[in-house]
């Protein structure tokens, strides 16, 4: 395993959980490439702002039990984790909001270019959340 690539990514991961936006995107590439669960692929980092401040509006999430593996030339890595969540505005298309709490296993994978995140792509169960939700 590739120690640089783990601690991207937990840089990453601690960066998120803290809120700081500002350290979270300057360990994106420009041209990162977002792939949403079961969603469609996005590009650039101007792209995954506008994602995260809809989740920073809509959402209140926290990960934990984060366990992070990578590849010997560090090209990749991968994270399995839970997150905590509150759903506290309505996303568009998906059950009314109203302070609902969550707790749902996902997973991320990472291709890494140049000591940055180039690509993630994030996977988690969306019917699972919906019922958590009460949609």
């Amino acid at each position: 395993m590739n120690q640089d690539s783990i601690t991207l990514v937990q840089n990453y991961y601690a960066a998120f959980n803290s809120g700081d936006m500002d350290t979270f995107l300057n360990l994106l590439t420009d041209d990162v490439i977002h792939d949403i669960n079961q969603g469609k692929r996005e590009i650039g980092k101007a792209a995954f702002t506008q994602f995260m401040a809809c989740m920073n509006f809509n959402y209140k999430e926290q990960l934990v039990d984060m366990v992070i593996m990578a590849t010997a030339d560090g090209s990749r890595a991968a994270a399995e984790f839970v997150v905590l969540g509150e759903y506290i505005k309505t996303d568009e298309g998906l059950p009314v909001a109203n302070g609902q709490t969550y707790r749902l296993p996902a997973g991320a994978f990472f291709e890494i270019s140049d000591g940055k995140v180039a690509r993630i792509t994030n996977y988690y169960n969306l019917q699972d959340w919906i019922a958590q939700v009460g949609g």
